[in-house]
């Protein structure tokens, strides 16, 4: 069951409210349950996707599947499905689902709650990739053609791409999985696995609110949508993970400092070159992180978004820890006080990659006083 960011099914809105599936299905369900005629096409789709036509309410699958509806109807808000009533708009894949996932519980495998997050961290990430399919991926390809309208070609497009977009999916996920495996049993301790210390850094565009005032809707799209390509792309090749976009923002984290520090200078320099782009802040923090369904929280990543926020432009700050790691890895010296002192004597001293400078110790708001770094790349 596909789901958009609203809770509800774009293939006929199978879990909508139920005066929405009758709506987007062009159905119209009677009191039993019973459809009558509705849009061919919309359901021919629908069970093109699901691989199953309609057959249960919410109730008889629940049943079939030997679970609760209580249980069942926490499964399925879960996945952002919203109540339907007693609709028959559920298929043989849902009651198959719920048997899964009562099966994980009654296993021991999983925790109720541990299931119900599960379902909820799956479902919020794929109803954003569906949206993306659909509103970018599939427009794109429907041009409507002479004869055929854009509705008649989705049909036989959807039948060809579905097979093939799906073992993609597949295959990314379990790439994700075993790199996500690594990282966590490398981790020093059992805590570490849930409490991690890792890098956390923001990038902000500068000024982004008063190009919403200035730009189209459209050249504003494309704006973001480079910006979020490009601070992708350059996060995944220097080893580092994107933990989320928000338009004029990226969130990444890594888990050793010098990789959080060659993403951020990196993000900086390779915008600063693109004349379509604002300025940029960067933001970096090292510390305690705790993670929960691909999102991390506490106080290092506040405290990154605050030193994005005073931030100068195309200029990253870092926080005093990510500093002393930078320094105790090697990745820069301890202090340029020694470097310079060392290059006057004639003495060797190591190669580093990036600077330091102490700026002026401030307040953050509720974080105390701080003392920000400025960090740059290392010349000679």
């Amino acid at each position: 069951m596909t789901a958009d960011e609203g809770g509800t099914s774009r293939a006929g809105k199978a879990m909508g409210e139920e005066s929405a599936a009758r709506e987007a299905a062009g159905q119209d369900f009677g009191d039993d349950g019973g459809e009558e005629a509705g849009d061919p096409l919309a359901l021919r789709l629908e069970s093109l996707i699901l691989g199953a036509e309609r057959r249960y309410t919410p109730f008889q699958a629940a049943r079939a599947a030997g679970v609760s509806m209580d249980l069942a109807a926490r499964f399925w808000r879960a996945m952002g499905f919203a109540d339907i009533g007693q609709a028959r708009a559920l298929t043989e894949a849902d009651v198959l689902a719920l048997r899964r996932l009562a099966g994980l519980v009654e296993a021991g495998l999983l925790s109720e709650p541990m299931a119900v997050q599960v379902a909820r961290s799956t479902g919020q990430t794929t109803a954003r990739l569906a949206d993306w399919q659909i509103d970018s991926f599939l427009e794109g390809l429907t041009e409507p053609q002479e004869g055929m309208s854009r509705t008649e070609i989705t049909y036989p497009l959807v039948e060809l791409l579905l097979p093939e977009l799906e073992e993609f999916l597949i295959y990314v996920w379990r790439r994700q999985l075993a790199a996500a495996t690594g990282r966590v049993v490398q981790a020093a301790d059992d805590v570490e696995m849930v409490d991690r210390r890792l890098a956390v850094g923001f990038a902000d565009l500068v000024g982004f609110t008063r190009l919403t005032r200035r730009l189209e809707e459209e050249e504003l799209g494309e704006l973001v949508e480079a910006f979020e390509t490009t601070a992708a792309d350059l996060v995944a090749a220097h080893g580092g993970r994107l933990i989320k976009t928000l338009g004029d923002e990226v969130l990444f984290a890594a888990d050793d400092a010098g990789t959080a520090a060659e993403i951020g200078l990196r993000l900086i320099e390779t915008l600063t070159h693109d004349e379509t782009m604002p300025e940029l802040r960067v933001g970096i923090a090292f510390g305690t992180v705790t993670t929960r369904m691909g999102d991390v929280f506490g106080t290092t990543v506040n405290l990154a978004s605050r030193l994005t926020s005073i931030a100068p432009k195309d200029a990253v700050l870092v926080d005093g820890a990510l500093a002393e790691e930078l320094a105790r890895s090697g990745d820069a010296p301890k202090s340029e006080a020694e470097v310079a002192a060392a290059e006057q004597a004639g003495e060797e001293h190591g190669t580093y990659r990036f600077a330091l400078q102490p700026m002026w110790q401030r307040p953050v708001r509720g974080l105390g006083v701080v003392e920000p770094w400025l960090l740059t790349r290392r010349n000679g």
